[in-house]
């Protein structure tokens, strides 16, 4: 890219930036860099720069960069969320294609400063993955590569089995526990006096003090894991306690995935318009933002239905009907506040659920369709509540299978058994069976996995030999 570009490029950042404040957003400072397409995908596969190595994350950039070379597919933008966050630029964008991308990448970077579910992250994510990376480069040296891939391998397997909200129940320090005992009122010689005749609470129930990993039942397989194997050595807990903190800093991410895109197109749109761009450069725009916010077929965009939701909100909340108006009390003129509010306290299930109205599904062409005796597919349902209740059964749990820890030595043997917290959906046996001997790694004892298949009650088992099933 010319210098002429680039300053060009540069004041139109100025542009953008001045823009997005005046549309309220408050974004974290944002550094862009302009990287050949090899980084790019380099990044986007890897999900972090500097991250450890795997061989995963080889097949995914392999795969991204074999679409992009022979023109399938393109990324055109990659963001970190951290403070200062971090957009990437593609060299081989056209300059009204980096604009757009500059523009979606800040109202990305608000969404992560002010969405009450980033709130926990790390942002300094960059410099804890490359760590990281340091010590996993350590324990390859000194146990051998092959050990510590394989190792990664299982752990891999349940990295999305987290908690969430891990970091809500999460055991304090002996650091936080000395703090919050200084902060309390010392007790005096005739506190008993002074509370005679002052009512008495009844005790509150017992809560269990027991350490966050010990408890049961517990959803977070792989903190479970690393702080109870019975087998593990220091090094694999260490890994699994690393692949445990990464995957906290994604969950955010799982969670808004709809909301977060839907928000950043929201803004690139009324930024580039703001803009005084050429008639050519306009053109280029509209047929750009029109792929981005465009239904795809056969599968959900969530640019798009983010976009339209938030679009609806803001005219709904502009523009009440009199009955909304009579019902909800709204005055009118007050979208825009309520967008924001949206951005705040909403993740992908509650902003579908309290916002995706029959209008939108009618206007959007929304329907659920299934594979019919697995023969053809066929749409099977086309009442709103249903499918708005299916898009947010697809999102809970990131759309992966409720799995939970109720026995860490069953059989009084130390073994592991887990139960599938069944919502309709069967597993994937054979794709079980692989993971179940995964975690028969990870713990070393036999485990067990309770599910549903027929309608009835399978326990699938794997005692490092042979796989068996009642």
């Amino acid at each position: 890219m010319e210098d002429r570009e680039l300053k060009d490029l540069e004041k139109s950042l100025e542009q953008i930036w001045e823009v997005a404040l005046r549309f309220g957003l408050d974004p974290f400072p944002t550094r862009f860099e302009m990287v050949p397409a090899t980084v790019m995908y380099e990044i986007g596969s890897y999900a972090l720069p500097g991250r450890y190595s795997h061989w995963t994350f080889g097949k995914a950039y392999h795969k991204m960069k074999t679409m992009y070379d022979f023109g399938l597919s393109k990324i055109y933008e990659v963001v970190i969320n951290t403070n200062p966050s971090y957009g990437f630029l593609m060299e081989t964008n056209s300059p009204v294609q980096n604009k757009l991308v500059m523009a979606h990448v800040l109202g990305h970077v608000d969404f992560f400063k002010n969405n009450i579910y980033f709130s926990k992250t790390n942002r300094r994510m960059v410099d804890t993955v490359s760590t990281h990376a340091g010590r996993m480069a350590e324990y390859e040296f000194k146990h051998g590569r092959k050990t510590v891939e394989q190792f990664l391998d299982a752990v891999l397997s349940i990295e999305e089995h987290i908690d969430p909200n891990f970091f809500i129940r999460r055991e304090r320090s002996e650091e936080e526990k000395k703090s919050r005992a200084a902060q309390q009122p010392r007790e005096g010689r005739y506190d008993d006096l002074w509370k005679m005749g002052e009512k008495t609470e009844p005790p509150a129930a017992a809560t269990d003090e027991r350490p966050r990993g010990e408890r049961l039942p517990e959803k977070d397989l792989v903190y479970y894991i690393l702080r109870n194997s019975p087998t593990l050595e220091d090094w694999q807990r260490d890994v699994m306690a690393m692949i445990h903190e990464e995957m906290e800093y994604f969950v955010p991410q799982m969670q808004t995935k709809t909301l977060n895109e839907g928000w950043a197109s929201f803004w690139h749109a009324r930024i580039m318009r703001e803009l005084d761009l050429p008639d050519q450069e306009m053109l280029e725009f509209a047929e750009l933002h029109s792929g981005v916010v465009s239904p795809h077929k056969g599968q959900l965009n969530p640019y798009y239905l983010g976009y339209k939701i938030l679009e609806d909100i803001e005219r709904r909340w502009d523009n009440p009907s009199a009955e909304e108006r009579e019902k909800f009390g709204r005055q009118g003129g007050e979208g825009r506040a309520k967008i924001f509010e949206v951005r705040e306290l909403e993740n992908d299930v509650s902003f579908l659920r309290n916002y995706l109205t029959e209008e939108l599904c009618e206007e959007l062409d929304l329907y659920v369709f299934e594979l019919v005796e697995d023969e053809e597919w066929t749409v099977t349902e086309k009442r709103w509540q249903r499918v708005r209740d299916q898009l947010v059964a697809n999102m809970t749990n990131f759309g992966f299978p409720y799995i939970i820890v109720a026995d860490g030595d069953y059989n009084h043997n130390r073994e592991l058994y887990l139960k599938h917290q069944f919502e309709g959906a069967e597993l994937d046996a054979g794709y079980a069976r692989r993971v179940l001997e995964h975690v028969y790694k990870l713990w070393g004892r036999p485990v067990h996995l309770e599910s549903i298949v027929d309608d009835e009650p399978v326990v699938m088992r794997y005692n490092g030999e042979e796989h068996d099933e009642d």
